[in-house]
């Protein structure tokens, strides 16, 4: 057992095989610590989320090192048949890479029992392990950037079904119709961590009807004050302080990339911290006020406008309530550093929350959609004012202190605006490190953390903590700058250059090393 450093509130423990995995798993989940708020297990590691304030570095590390790994994860009495159409793009690769003949990888996938390893990547996305020792399948050298919704895959010892459509490099060998995840059921993975899975060939069974998808039940529109969307901009989307406690599911923390100007837009209206916000991602974004309403704008320093009905225009500050008339439309314009702004009204947003959040999952798809124009955001009635000051400074440091030593950026890099994954990627032809990148397995991510595929460069940090076979480099501190600083920008925009920044001297990595953006 070897326990790495995450960040201040995170730490990786990492063990010498599955088996282990699931032991410290079932052992911290039976008798949780704590101040542990969450545990994300993988194939050789478990990431352990904790508040500080509650329970200290040394004092985890020794509880959790004084742990009997001897008993093995017991299975659970759900044993759930999986119907599945075996005519995938890579059953007959899979069967020349096993010597044997597509009908005999059939056989024998269906001649198995599994069990539920653990979950992660997307929401429902289930890791089986078990099976016919057999299958030990290397994934695809080039990943696909979609793969269809209900496609079930073998990867390393691993087998699984997509959820829903999404990137991936698993070898795809069939198709089913079950729904592994749907909202509507009231635990809604179809497979939970122990829950016994077999696959079954539907080659000449009855064709079922497909179940139907599940009502979108529209929350009633509260009457009284409202904004309605004039235009999106890029992407704007609700967040808040993410969607925690549900790992076990496969369904991430997400929330607001930028928490401390999240929580300063609500403050600044007279919110409780942790409501809805809208996260707006390179301006454009436009809103007219029906009623009177009041709104604050934090994060990136972006120009802010008020238009008048009758077109008066003027421009109003950041971090800084704004009180809007009835007609009145506000506008974002594309910030001049950083990349995204918060927008918060007093009262609060009137949002249905998913799993216990109001945020926007985009590549788990859950919580609201993205935001459309013409839309109507109703508001709550609220009272009291708040009061901010100060401007967003420009300059961006991180720390990295992951869990491999060394920062993850340890040449040039340019950011690509598009890639496979989720965010930015960083381009072909970027300089890598010194050292040649070598194969993870799978592992818990603490938002912030730099990585690197790999067999290619570092990609951008995610507010997602998903699971990653990218080996954890380093993690960014929630916020950087000054002390008093109001709201950290993202600086890691489509193009930036991103190097790595190392003591010369050391003959090893020093704990603190920056991450410093060229423009």
């Amino acid at each position: 057992m070897r326990f790495l450093p995450v960040n201040r509130q995170a730490l990786l423990v990492e063990l010498a095989d599955l088996d282990e995995t699931l032991a410290l798993l079932g052992s911290l989940q039976r008798e949780p610590i704590a101040g542990v708020q969450e545990l994300v297990p993988a194939a050789r590691t478990v990431l352990v989320q904790f508040t500080p304030a509650q329970v200290g570095v040394a004092e985890l590390v020794n509880r959790i090192a004084a742990r009997d790994l001897s008993q093995r994860a017991e299975r659970s009495d759900v044993l759930v048949e999986i119907p599945v159409h075996y005519d995938g793009e890579d059953l007959a690769d899979v069967a020349q890479l096993l010597g044997i003949t597509p009908e005999e990888v059939v056989r024998r996938h269906t001649g198995s029992e599994y069990a539920v390893a653990f979950t992660g990547f997307a929401p429902g996305f289930a890791y089986l392990s078990g099976g016919d020792p057999i299958f030990n399948v290397p994934r695809r050298t080039t990943p696909r950037t979609r793969v269809p919704a209900g496609s079930v895959a073998l990867g390393g010892t691993f087998s699984a079904v997509y959820p829903q459509a999404s990137p991936g490099g698993w070898q795809l060998i069939g198709r089913t119709s079950a729904r592994m995840w749907d909202l509507a059921r009231e635990l809604p993975a179809l497979l939970q961590p122990g829950y016994r899975v077999r696959f079954v060939d539907a080659a000449g069974m009855e064709q079922a009807d497909a179940e139907p998808a599940p009502a979108v039940v529209q929350a009633e529109l509260p009457e009284g004050n409202a904004l309605r969307v004039k235009a999106t901009g890029l992407m704007t989307l609700f967040q808040d302080r993410g969607r925690l406690g549900q790992a076990g599911q496969g369904v991430s923390a997400s929330g607001a990339m930028d928490q401390a100007a999240f929580k300063a837009a609500n403050r600044l209206v007279g919110n409780a911290s942790d409501l809805a916000v809208l996260e707006t991602v390179g301006g454009g974004l436009s809103l007219q006020s029906q009623g009177e309403t009041v709104v604050a704008i934090t994060g990136a320093d972006a120009p802010l406008t008020v238009t008048t009905g009758s077109g008066q225009r003027w421009s109003v500050p950041r971090y800084q309530a704004v009180a809007l008339a009835d007609g009145d439309l506000l506008t974002i314009a594309q910030p001049v550093a950083g990349a995204r702004c918060y927008v918060a009204v007093r009262g609060g947003f009137a949002v249905t929350p998913v799993l216990g959040s109001a945020c926007t999952d985009t590549l788990a798809n859950v919580g609201p959609a993205a935001l459309a124009v013409g839309q109507i955001l109703p508001v709550r009635a609220g009272r009291g004012a708040g009061r901010g000051t100060g401007p967003a400074h420009r300059l961006v440091h991180a720390r990295c202190r992951g869990p491999a030593g060394r920062a993850a950026l340890a040449g040039h890099a340019a950011i690509e605006p598009r890639g496979p994954a989720r965010g930015g990627r960083a381009a072909p032809g970027a300089r890598r490190g010194r050292r040649a990148a070598q194969r993870r397995h799978a592992a818990g991510r603490h938002p912030g953390a730099p990585q690197r595929p790999a067999r290619a460069v570092p990609g951008r940090p995610s507010a997602d903590g998903r699971l990653s076979r990218h080996r954890l480099r380093g993690a960014a501190p929630p916020r950087s700058g000054r002390p008093n600083s109001r709201g950290r920008l993202d600086p890691l925009q489509p193009h930036s250059r991103l190097r790595g920044i190392f003591p010369r001297r050391a003959r090893r990595p020093a704990p603190a090393e920056q991450l410093k953006v060229l423009r």
